[in-house]
């Protein structure tokens, strides 16, 4: 109210007016606004514009990407929003090969699929073939391999079990230099010792060792090596201390081991 004069009710019913028009035209505009969003999401929902348009899968080298797809149960004719991305991963994580799985979905109708699968650390000779294993000791199934494609430590006599998981495990702890240095391991249980492994070389040494100390005793067979004679091969016995034997002598020569650190 200005100073000196005062509103009648009659000046004051015009603006009144104007601004209840203008609330109930925001109310108007809001609900035909929320009416056609819902009209769209209905008409989105029923159309192909919700179901899958594509899927990539990454990551994956050992099966073809059609044979994971399938597996997840999702197609082209998938409603995005009825897809089960934890119940999808769980069904590629049932392959041997396959660590971990995830199921992303990309709006507005686009499938990721990340594989991550399980490092292949040696080859399981056995009826002629080589079959791959994995870092979680399984050996994979079906996959019988003529040759050897990668540089991996060749294992004889070896079955699934808590000795294959022993050894693996192992393997996984070793330094790489050391790791590419294996050539073969030929399991050779003892009465005292189930855990008892032969490895060779591929610089030409034997090595004696047993898996309960093995990735601790190999971490210092460089040091070992570069003690010896490179033209005199033999066995390197890491079971008890470290002793080196020539293949043509009869007598043991005691080795210092490099202390850790």
């Amino acid at each position: 109210m200005q100073k000196g004069k005062v509103l009648t009710l009659e000046d004051r019913i015009p603006k009144l007016k104007e601004q209840r028009r203008k609330k109930a035209n925001r109310r108007l505009t809001l609900l035909l606004f929320m009416f056609f969003i819902l009209i769209a999401g209905v008409i989105y929902i029923q159309s192909p514009l919700s179901h899958v348009s594509s899927i990539e899968v990454n990551g994956n080298s050992v099966y073809e990407d059609t044979e994971l797809v399938r597996a997840t149960g999702i197609s082209d004719k998938t409603n995005i929003w009825k897809i089960n991305k934890e119940k999808a991963a769980g069904q590629l994580e049932k392959f041997p090969e396959i660590k971990n799985a995830s199921v992303k979905l990309v709006f507005p109708n686009k499938i990721e699929i990340a594989i991550t699968e399980h490092r292949r650390i040696a080859y399981l000779a056995k009826n002629a073939g080589f079959y791959p294993v994995m870092e979680n000791g399984k050996v994979l199934p079906g996959n019988k391999k003529e040759s050897l494609s990668e540089n991996v430590p060749v294992l004889m006599g070896f079955k699934e079990g808590k000795v294959l998981d022993e050894m693996c495990s192992s393997l996984l702890s070793l330094p790489e230099e050391i790791y590419n240095s294996i050539s073969e391991i030929h399991y050779t249980p003892q009465k005292t010792d189930e855990f008892h492994v032969s490895l060779f070389m591929n610089d030409g040494f034997e090595v004696s060792a047993s898996l309960r100390t093995f990735a601790e005793k190999m971490a210092h067979y460089p040091s070992i090596v570069s003690q010896l004679d490179p033209n005199v091969k033999g066995v390197i016995d890491l079971e008890v201390g470290s002793y080196f034997k020539a293949y043509e002598k009869e007598g043991e020569e005691g080795l210092e081991e490099e202390s850790e650190g």
